[in-house]
C-alpha cells in the first residue's frame, strides 16, 4: 500500500499557505490532532497530578499516556522513558550524571558526522573530568565515518561512546549496532542521537544496541521537545541532581520541576497519528507504527530519487554532499560559484521553503570543508508531494541558469 499523501495533507493547516516545506529536519509541520490535543489538555481542568480531582487524573493520564506512546515508538518499556524539553538539554543532563565518577585516564568516544548536541556535552564533560576524547572521523568523500581502524579506538576506559543513528545534515546512517556492540565489548555505554532517525524510520532502541537514545517529537509531526529511552533498570544505575522532597524514582527523579502536560499530550498525539498511516488500523499501537513507517519510507525514498535525478541533471552547477549508501530523504547540497543563503533566499520567493546554514553540525560541516558558509539542506516529509520537488528543482534550475 502506498501513502495516500493528499488525503495526509488534510490533515496539516499550515500546508494551505501554498509553501512547499523541505525544512523538515528543522521540524516538521504538524497536524491539526497535535494541536487540538494540546489546547484540550490545556484548557479542560488540569492540576498538578494527583488521584482525587479530575483535574488531577487529567495531568496524570497525560504522563502515563505519553511514557506508553513513546514506549510503543522506541521499543523500551514505559519506565524506561524520560521527558525533556530538548535533546540538547536532555544530553547535557545524562553528561552530567554519567560523568560524575569519570576522571584522568577515562575516555569518552564521539564522531564528526554528530549534530553538536551529541559532541560538546561530552567533550566537555571530559574536559571536566580530566578524560580523553577520541574521534571517529567522517570521510568527506563519502558522507560515510571513517571506520576502518575502530576497534582501536574502544579500550577498557572507555566510559560513553556517543554516536548519531542518521545525520541531520547530510542523513547518512552509520553502522550503530557494529558500532555499539564493539562499544559493549569493551565494557562502555552506548548513547545514541535517534532524532533524526526517528523522523524516518522505526526505532528499536534495544536492536541499535543503545543503551540511550534520544528523539525530538517535533521532528516528527509533535510539539517542541525531546525524549530519552532507557532501560529501567540501567537508569536505577544512575545518579542525578534533584530537589530534596522531590521523588527518587525512575524515570521522574531525571524529570524536574512540574511537566508541562499539554504538551505531553501533544506529542502523545503524534505518535497516535503516525500509527493512524498503518494500512491496517488494528492491532498493537507498536505494530501499526511499524507498519506506517513503512509506507512512509517507501514515499519519501521515491522523492529523494526523484529529487537526486533532478539535481544530477543539472549538472556541475550542484554539488550533492549527500552519497552514502544509506541514508535519509535528506540531500545536502551547494552551488559552485553561488552563496547557498542566496539560493535560499531565491526559493523563498517561489514558495520553497529549503534552508542553508550548518545546521549544527558543527563537525561535520567542518570536515567537508566547503568555501560557503553553509550548504542547501532540502528534507523531505511525510507530506512531501512529487509537484513541491519538481517545483523546488525548477526554481533551481531557474536561478542557476538553465
Amino acid at each position: 500500500m502506498t501513502l495516500d499523501v493528499h488525503a495526509l495533507r488534510a490533515h496539516f493547516p499550515a500546508l494551505a499557505s501554498g509553501v512547499a516545506h523541505f525544512d523538515g529536519p528543522g521540524g516538521t509541520q504538524t497536524p491539526a490532532v497535535v494541536g487540538q490535543a494540546i489546547a484540550e489538555t490545556l484548557t479542560g481542568p488540569l492540576s498538578n497530578r494527583g488521584d482525587r480531582t479530575v483535574s488531577e487524573r487529567n495531568a496524570d493520564e497525560s504522563v502515563t499516556a505519553f511514557r506508553s506512546a513513546y514506549a510503543d515508538l522506541l521499543g523500551v518499556p514505559p519506565e524506561g522513558i524520560v521527558f525533556g524539553r530538548s535533546a540538547t538539554q536532555l544530553t547535557y543532563d545524562f553528561s552530567h550524571h554519567l560523568s560524575r565518577d569519570w576522571g584522568p585516564g577515562d575516555e569518552v568516544v564521539v564522531t564528526r558526522l554528530d549534530h553538536d548536541a551529541n559532541v560538546r556535552p561530552w567533550t566537555q564533560a571530559a574536559e571536566r573530568a580530566g578524560a580523553t576524547v577520541r574521534w571517529i572521523e567522517l570521510d568527506p568523500a563519502t558522507g560515510e565515518l571513517a571506520l576502518d581502524d575502530l576497534e582501536s579506538l574502544f579500550g577498557e576506559r572507555t566510559r560513553v561512546v556517543a554516536l548519531t543513528a542518521a545525520s541531520n545534515l547530510l542523513g547518512t546512517r552509520p553502522p550503530v549496532r557494529r558500532i555499539a556492540d564493539l562499544a559493549h565489548r569493551a565494557g562502555a555505554l552506548v548513547y545514541v542521537d535517534a532524532v533524526h532517525h526517528a523522523a524516518h524510520s522505526t526505532v528499536d532502541t534495544r536492536a541499535l544496541g543503545a543503551d540511550f537514545l534520544v528523539c525530538s517529537p517535533y521532528k516528527f509531526l509533535g510539539p517542541h521537545c525531546a525524549v530519552l529511552a532507557a532501560d529501567p533498570a540501567l537508569l536505577e544505575t544512575v545518579r542525578a541532581d534533584k530537589l530534596a522532597p522531590a521523588t527518587d524514582v525512575v524515570p521522574e527523579r531525571f524529570e524536574y520541576g512540574t511537566l508541562p502536560y499539554e504538551v505531553l499530550a501533544g506529542a502523545t498525539a503524534a505518535v497516535d497519528f503516525l500509527a493512524s498511516l498503518a494500512p491496517d488500523r488494528t492491532g498493537a499501537r507498536r505494530d501499526r507504527l511499524v507498519a506506517a513507517y513503512q509506507v512512509i519510507e517507501e514515499h519519501e525514498l521515491a522523492l529523494r530519487q526523484r529529487l537526486e535525478d533532478g539535481l544530477a541533471a543539472l549538472g556541475p552547477r550542484v554539488t550533492v554532499h549527500s552519497r552514502a549508501p544509506e541514508r535519509t530523504p535528506t540531500v545536502f547540497v551547494t552551488f559552485p560559484g553561488h552563496r547557498s543563503q542566496d539560493v535560499s533566499r531565491h526559493l523563498v520567493t517561489r514558495d520553497v521553503h529549503a534552508p542553508a546554514g550548518s545546521f549544527y553540525a558543527h563537525e561535520a560541516f567542518a570536515a567537508l570543508d566547503l568555501e560557503d558558509e553553509g550548504g542547501l539542506r532540502a528534507g523531505l516529509a511525510p507530506y512531501t508531494t512529487a509537484e513541491e520537488v519538481d517545483r523546488l528543482l525548477a526554481a533551481l534550475g531557474e536561478y542557476l541558469g538553465g
